[in-house]
């Protein structure tokens, strides 16, 4: 008589070994990483896609500004979007054009690259709060005057980070401002105007 011990058992799920490594690999993993969340509610099933809105508080320019947001959305996005602070621009959305260049603290950021939710209890500065009423800011005048801007997505950006820069460097040299504006881009290449301004030392105001 054979022996069947050694004889491996049969597949009775009608599934091979190489369809579950398909079932297992894509259409089960994928969805659980990229896909949205599956809950019960009333006896059906419900994508959850995130957390939801929290109430954030943020000081902006000197004024308390409150909205109910999810704690995925951006300073930039709030600023823009809740606030109607739209000065700092969207170009690059990954904090390296310095577009969205605003005052945090008393430091430059990229809000683009900062939480909304992180940005409670600063002090928030946008090139809308360098302005006093109508009237432009030493620095904002400046740019008008050396002709310093072009198509003005970077602008706004190059404004608050030259206030800045000037606070911190009042006689700065052509080198210095070569390194202290390097982290904003001008697409259209009005480097010498922006460089000029810095070099006529305007008064900068980012309090």
């Amino acid at each position: 008589m054979k022996d069947d011990s050694t004889r491996k058992p049969e597949n009775t799920s009608g599934v091979s070994r190489r369809d579950f490594m398909k079932i297992s690999g894509v259409g089960v993993a994928l969805p659980l990483v990229l896909g949205p969340k599956m809950v019960e509610a009333a006896g059906e099933e419900v994508a959850v896609h995130g957390p939801g809105k929290v109430p954030i508080a943020l000081t902006v320019n000197g004024k308390k500004l409150t909205a109910q947001l999810e704690p995925r959305v951006t300073l930039l996005d709030a600023l823009r979007d809740n606030f109607d602070l739209t000065g700092a621009k969207r170009v690059c959305d990954r904090g390296v054009c310095g577009a969205c260049t605003v005052l945090m603290d008393g430091k430059t950021v990229n809000a683009c690259a900062v939480l909304a939710i992180d940005a409670q209890g600063k002090n928030i500065t946008t090139i809308e709060g360098l302005a006093k009423g109508d009237a432009l800011s030493p620095v904002m005048q400046a740019f008008v005057a050396h002709d310093a801007q072009q198509c003005g997505f970077c602008t706004p950006g190059f404004i608050v980070a030259t206030t800045h820069f000037l606070e911190q460097h009042p006689n700065p040299t052509a080198e210095d401002i070569r390194r202290g504006l390097s982290g904003n881009y001008c697409r259209c290449g009005t480097y010498n105007g922006i460089r000029a301004v810095a070099l006529a030392k305007p008064e900068g105001r980012a309090s």
